[in-house]
């Protein structure tokens, strides 16, 4: 009778099991449990935000005689007190949008530019000034709007209502100085700049060195490379950079104050004086309004919080359908 010889089951490696190997040290426990204990302290503190910021929007809303999200007035002194958030959630996107769309690609331009053409001597002290820029407070950002660009922006707001007035976006039909949204989309341009600049050209350093000699071997162009190996590869870094960058505009507080003259009107003419984002509609009135006041600008900050957070998930979910299409997981 053959005797049968038990199969050895080779040991499943630790990088299959999805978690690193338990040494049992005392420094490895306590690392863990700091960890652990971190992100759950992230849970709470998230968690007990929202829920002051709920129950203090609840009082507000309750006693709110308008429309929570269409009345376009902001009076919560009056009897029967009455906000909206209509025109501070119209000037907050639409400001925000201005700035990612002037700022993102640019960014990218940049971060190209600094990571696979410049050379060595010039990369270093340029990505040097890139960073030092993101460290600028935004009060200097906003005395600086407000000193310079609003001035010399009335001129390109006059090219635009030239040229471009017949897209109704440039359409200027009101006479004052270039404090509208569109500035405020230029200086949070300028403001997110640096973050998203920073950002892509880490992940753009990242890209496999042997992706990119592959295919100059195989007789691509700079550009080529760039557009099948760099891009695909850096694209959900890209998508995470901006929204770092768009979560700056959204909360954008002194800056915005600064420069913007606020006014309750919505108005698809970007050029004319006037709107209102929610961060500088709090940071103006705060001081000044009552408890039901500010239960009012509490209520926006809510709805401002919420925003950020549709923003994020909506992002992660994007990095999460283009990582497998980008070569970052290989």
């Amino acid at each position: 009778m053959a005797s049968t010889t038990p199969i050895d089951t080779p040991p499943v490696p630790p990088a299959a099991t999805g978690r690193a190997p338990s040494t049992g040290r005392a420094g490895d426990k306590i690392f863990l449990g700091l960890s652990r204990g971190s992100g759950i302290l992230l849970l709470v503190i998230m968690a007990s935000i929202a829920v002051f910021l709920t129950y203090r929007a609840a009082l507000a809303v309750s006693k709110n005689e308008g429309n929570f999200f269409t009345a376009f007035d902001w009076n919560p002194a009056g009897d029967p007190p009455v906000f909206g958030i209509a025109v501070l959630l119209f000037g907050t996107v639409v400001s925000s949008i201005v700035a990612m769309a002037i700022a993102v690609p640019v960014a990218v331009g940049i971060a190209l530019f600094i990571s696979h053409y410049a050379p060595r001597k010039l990369a270093a002290p340029l990505g040097y000034v890139v960073d030092l820029l993101a460290a600028v407070p935004s009060i200097v950002y906003g005395i600086w709007g407000a000193l310079f660009l609003v001035p010399y922006l009335e001129g390109l707001n006059l090219w635009l209502d030239d040229f471009f007035g017949w897209t109704y976006i440039f359409d200027k039909t009101e006479v004052g100085v270039a404090r509208s949204l569109f500035t405020v989309g230029i200086l949070l341009a300028i403001m997110i700049l640096p973050i998203v600049t920073s950002v892509s050209r880490e992940v753009f350093l990242q890209v496999p060195r042997m992706n990119e000699e592959a295919a100059l071997a195989l007789g691509a162009t700079r550009w080529e490379v760039i557009r099948l190996s760099v891009l695909p590869f850096g694209r959900s870094g890209v998508i995470s950079a901006s929204m770092l960058g768009l979560g700056r505009a959204l909360g954008e507080t002194m800056a915005v104050a600064t420069v913007l003259s606020p006014s309750f009107v919505i108005s698809g003419h970007l050029l004319n004086p006037g709107g209102g984002t929610f961060a500088q509609n709090i940071a103006a009135k705060f001081d000044e309004a009552d408890q039901f006041g500010r239960d009012a600008l509490i209520a926006s900050g809510l709805v401002l919080f919420v925003l950020t957070l549709l923003v994020n998930g909506a992002a992660r979910l994007i990095i999460a359908r283009r990582k497998e299409y980008s070569g970052a997981n290989a």
